[in-house]
């Protein structure tokens, strides 16, 4: 395929928000000053977009997985856990289960384990250590669970077995409002026997993750320092592994990853994709952004498409730091500048939006600008969620985005019989 121009899509994790006491009514983006992204607006065009749908609040690794060129109709057979379990190279044999999990702190009540923390007070070392004691456990029905440790506090649950299913609820609270619900997985088919074989597999593990862990010598020397212990284990995510389509693939387009989060290189290893991750490229405000930009350059030189994935506005978001996401967004401008280019395609947006002052995912559609050359201008003159109201991209999906850019690259063709599910919105 000869392309016009090649692509840079920049995918800001969580980049959307609503306005904060903390920052005078301004969003995150709206407070931060943004002089390079500013310059894309006003070269460009702005708009909305929604990860899914109007109204959805999206997971990141739905979000992601769509921005990257998940067919939506695919997004409902992606579970969390498989992805991860990809980020972190963990085979899967035919008819295992991944499932995405948090060290957390837990509290025993009576036999009742409840969560005190779900992030173990974001544990980021000697995971692995207490990964180590829980491996191969036998947890019933002849069903063994093996942890593997991710990012921070996250660790992937391995079950291995027969007659399993991924039909099952989580034990994850999910936010602030359920801390303290008791841990208990059921099947969501109470007459789906390979259901209720595995959640009860998942109960059991959970007990004696606990046993283990509650007195590891990692969370004795935590306890002796004031930190939360990570003495237990929450689930979230169970699938098996499905095939993915992606309209990157579909159109024979050579793509690569820069991204520092387990889950985001999951989704890229799915699909085919060039990974490129270093270990300074973290989730964290800390990542290495000069590292991150100038990998980007050198994988343009030989790929029609690159994503550039940052997980550190999420994060700040989710630990209810407005300020934070703001100055994240600041470091990151200052560090695009190498980028830009009149001639490359230039897109920007997010997975979702994330609300810095609840900390939960929300489903207002995400700011988002396409710069490319040739290209018509709306007007807008700073990159915000005010001024993206007004853009001449209007609000449309990130599928709908996504084919915008791939458009202005040179790489769309008319409709064909064959591109049905991939170029239409009927979801």
């Amino acid at each position: 395929m000869n392309l016009r121009y090649k692509g840079l899509i920049i995918v800001l994790d969580g980049l959307g928000d609503r306005p904060c006491a903390e920052l005078n009514g301004a969003t995150p983006l709206e407070a931060a000053h943004t002089p390079n992204l500013d310059q894309l607006a006003t070269k460009g065009l702005c708009g909305l977009v929604d990860p899914l749908a109007p109204g959805v609040p999206v997971s990141t690794h739905t979000g992601t997985g769509i921005m990257l060129g998940l067919i939506p109709t695919d997004a409902a057979k992606l579970s969390r856990g498989p992805v991860e379990a990809a980020g972190i190279g963990l085979p899967m044999a035919a008819g295992d289960i991944a499932i995405r999990c948090n060290f957390a702190t837990l509290k025993n009540d009576g036999g009742q384990l409840t969560v005190v923390d779900r992030r173990a007070g974001r544990i980021n070392e000697h995971t692995d250590q207490l990964a180590n004691s829980l491996q191969d456990i036998a947890v019933g029905e002849g069903i063994t669970a093996t942890i593997k440790p991710a990012t921070q506090h996250r660790a992937v649950l391995q079950l291995s077995g027969e007659g399993l299913s991924a039909d099952i609820s989580d034990t994850d609270p999910d936010d602030t409002y359920n801390l303290g619900k008791t841990l208990q997985c059921t099947p969501l088919n109470p007459n789906d026997s390979a259901a209720i074989r595995t959640a009860n597999a998942i109960n059991s593990f959970i007990a004696k993750a606990h046993e283990r862990l509650e007195s590891h010598p990692v969370n004795e020397q935590r306890k002796q320092q004031g930190l939360l212990p990570a003495n237990g284990i929450i689930t979230r995510g169970a699938g098996m592994f499905h095939k993915s389509r992606t309209i990157i693939n579909h159109l024979q387009l050579k793509a690569a990853l820069i991204a520092g989060e387990n889950s985001v290189c999951g989704l890229g290893k799915l699909f085919g994709f060039t990974v490129i991750t270093e270990p300074g490229f973290t989730a964290l405000a800390n990542t290495d952004l000069t590292a991150k930009i100038t990998a980007t350059q050198k994988a343009l030189e030989s790929h029609d498409i690159v994503f550039l994935h940052i997980k550190a506005p999420d994060i700040c978001a989710h630990d209810l730091m407005p300020t934070e996401k703001r100055d994240v967004l600041e470091h990151l401008d200052k560090a695009l500048s190498p980028l830009l280019s009149d001639n490359l395609v230039i897109g920007v947006s997010g997975d979702h939006s994330t609300n810095s002052t609840y900390g939960n995912h929300c489903a207002d559609p995400v700011p988002t600008l396409l710069h490319y050359p040739e290209s018509r201008r709306d007007g807008c003159k700073d990159f915000g969620e005010t001024s993206c109201m007004q853009g001449g991209l209007g609000r449309i999906t990130a599928n709908g985005f996504l084919m915008s850019a791939l458009d202005a690259m040179g790489a769309m063709h008319n409709y064909r019989t064959e591109d049905q599910g991939f170029f239409t919105a009927d979801y």
